[in-house]
């Protein structure tokens, strides 16, 4: 009897040994997880698409779009009074309008890398810390104007199908 009563016993101090260990190495990992954000605790966040229009001697020559993801902590999101999505997209337009010499019809001269790069740091420098980690480009595009003119005829064109042309008879 008393070796059932201290096997007992035995089994007991494993069981809470065990439990407290798993407890300390499950709060040792969450705190290993915290400490690298770039692996969790940023929010990627999606602008709608943006829409600039491409003006060269005043006038239109197409639409520069663009859809944005960028990649922000979530504390420092919910301080800005401003939508984050309305600071990116006014950064889109100022990068655009500053930088003239880029041509959209020639897509070798377009630098990706610096577009992303400058955006990130004009945002950080615009709200004064270090908000935005990455900006990602989901969609990029640019439409002439007769680009824009052949997509909207071939909308109001109606669509007939080939088998649809039947002569017609006579009812005499």
């Amino acid at each position: 009897m008393i070796k059932f009563i201290v096997a007992t016993l035995w089994i007991c101090a494993v069981t809470v040994g065990a439990v407290f260990y798993s407890f300390q190495a499950a709060g040792a990992r969450d705190e290993a997880a915290t400490a690298k954000p770039l692996f969790g605790g940023l929010d990627y966040v999606s602008t709608d698409i943006i829409t600039v229009p491409y003006v060269r001697n005043a006038r239109v020559d197409g639409y520069f779009l663009t859809k944005l993801v960028f990649t922000a902590e979530p504390a420092k999101l919910a301080k800005l009074s401003v939508p984050p999505t309305s600071i990116i997209t006014d950064q889109v337009y100022s990068y655009l309008y500053s930088n003239p010499q880029i041509d959209f019809s020639d897509k070798t001269t377009i630098d990706l890398d610096a577009f992303r790069t400058s955006l990130r740091d004009s945002i950080n420098t615009r709200v004064g810390i270090d908000l935005i980690k990455e900006v990602l480009v989901d969609q990029i595009d640019f439409l002439t104007k007769d680009d824009i003119r052949d997509n909207a005829k071939r909308r109001r064109k109606p669509s007939t199908p080939a088998n649809s042309q039947t002569e017609p008879t006579s009812t005499h």
